[in-house]
């Protein structure tokens, strides 16, 4: 008899176990989180309180714009404790961070079965955005390989995809542009046929503007930054070509095209004011939004056009544990809920990025938002080794963008501005070390 109530004490309290709410531990913690001012993240705030009400673990939001965000992480993840537990990055900052060793390895909690939910199907998330956004120490020390490691998750990732007026495009029996050289001819035609009206709105504002926008047809282009010795080839036939490309949008788009940055350029589609815009995902919810649009139901999606390639961009924000975080265990949890497949959904339904295949195919959302489904097929394509995201990325970007930015206001002769580019390149990497083993 005593046996029998031992063990039914024992199964009672592996029972109890099985079903223990392993959110419990953590009810009551606070964690201090720090966002940029951007649309995904606007929608994501939105949904805290579901986590909130799930967990009993609060949320307090830092939400800064994303410059003043780096300038801020930058300060805090020096420390040796942090005020944040959990931290929004933009990419070109986690080979910054993980070079610095300031992010969490997240292998420990994904190995953790009190804290690892096995619904999570990481499968499931979006193999660019995770390839791009999240690992480093792999193929060129930003990719994944088999000296990769997981440092972030995708949140509020972006992929680049094309923007036009179907009813001005119909008007004048122009083709959806499927290939380089029709988004070219079209985006000169349209100032003929539709006078007042730019072809393309782009980015190209001196600096990480232009350069962003460079880049962006560099990769379908046929193009890289540099080879697989780190050395710069940006200047030969293919980037001439993307620089070319970038200077024909720019001089066949709406006023004031050479001092847009994404912002102006998404403004100046939504005011009617150019047919095509080709940038980030994350714009494309307000072309279908009345209060800021008005050109709501005139506007087709397509992928990003084909060049030798297609290679869509990849880019925007994930979310990481700081090394010196207080609460690094229920950080974990509020990451893990946030990219889950219920999370996902409902930061995307708010208007949010989704970060997982299954999210797009979802009716809901494409009911919802009818482009979901051209921005889910772009992804097949999307290109995570588009810019390199190396420490040394910042003094090159800029660079590149100031350079540009000559080319398109003063007519630098685009071979020549490239060659110098490639020069600068060149000392910068050596200087760096990235020539030790060669």
């Amino acid at each position: 008899m005593l046996k029998s109530l031992k063990l039914g004490a024992v199964a009672a309290l592996m029972a109890g176990a099985a079903y223990a709410n392993p959110y419990e531990e953590y009810a009551g913690t606070t964690l201090v989180v720090n966002f940029p001012a951007h649309p995904h993240y606007n929608a994501a705030i939105k949904v805290l309180p579901e986590f909130t009400k799930q967990t009993g673990i609060e949320v307090e939001v830092d939400q800064l714009p994303y410059l003043k965000m780096r300038e801020r992480q930058t300060l805090e993840l020096a420390q040796d404790e942090g005020e944040y537990d959990l931290i929004s990055y933009v990419v070109f900052s986690k080979a910054d961070y993980v070079f610095a060793d300031q992010l969490e390895n997240l292998a420990k909690y994904f190995m953790n079965p009190k804290l690892a939910n096995p619904a999570y199907d990481a499968d499931d998330l979006i193999d660019g955005y995770v390839e791009n956004i999240g690992v480093a120490g792999g193929t060129k020390g930003y990719l994944p390989g088999k000296t990769g490691s997981l440092f972030g998750i995708p949140f509020g990732s972006e992929t680049s995809v094309l923007a036009y007026r179907k009813d001005i495009f119909e008007k004048h029996g122009i083709a959806e542009p499927e290939t380089y050289d029709q988004l070219l001819d079209a985006a000169c035609k349209i100032p003929e046929v539709e006078p007042g009206m730019g072809g393309m709105a782009s980015r190209a504002a001196s600096g990480h503007q232009a350069s962003h926008a460079f880049l962006l047809h560099l990769a379908p282009l046929g193009g890289r930054v540099f080879d697989d010795q780190w050395n710069p080839i940006i200047n030969n036939a293919a980037g001439v070509e993307a620089a070319e490309a970038l200077k024909t949008i720019v001089d066949c788009g709406p006023e004031g095209a050479m001092s847009f940055g994404p912002a102006e350029a998404a403004n100046a589609f939504a005011n009617g004011d150019a047919a095509m815009f080709m940038d980030s995902i994350a714009f494309m919810p307000g072309f279908e939004n009345p209060d800021r649009s008005s050109v709501v139901g005139k506007v087709g999606y397509a992928m990003h056009p084909e060049g030798v390639r297609r290679g869509s961009q990849t880019g925007g924000f994930g979310i990481a544990i700081p090394k010196n975080a207080e609460n690094k265990e229920a950080a974990f949890l509020l990451m893990q809920w946030l990219t889950s497949k219920e999370g996902d959904l409902m930061v995307a339904m708010e208007g949010g990025n989704p970060s997982r295949f299954s999210t797009y195919e979802n009716a809901d959302l494409n009911a919802k938002y009818p482009f979901a489904s051209t921005f889910g097929e772009a992804l097949k394509y999307a290109d995570p080794d588009w810019r390199p995201i190396i420490p040394v990325w910042g003094k090159i970007n800029a660079d590149i963008g100031t350079t540009l930015s000559k080319v398109l206001t003063e007519d630098l002769d685009i071979q020549e501005a490239l060659d110098g580019v490639a020069e600068r390149t060149k000392a910068v990497m050596e200087d760096a070390g990235y020539y030790t083993w060669q």
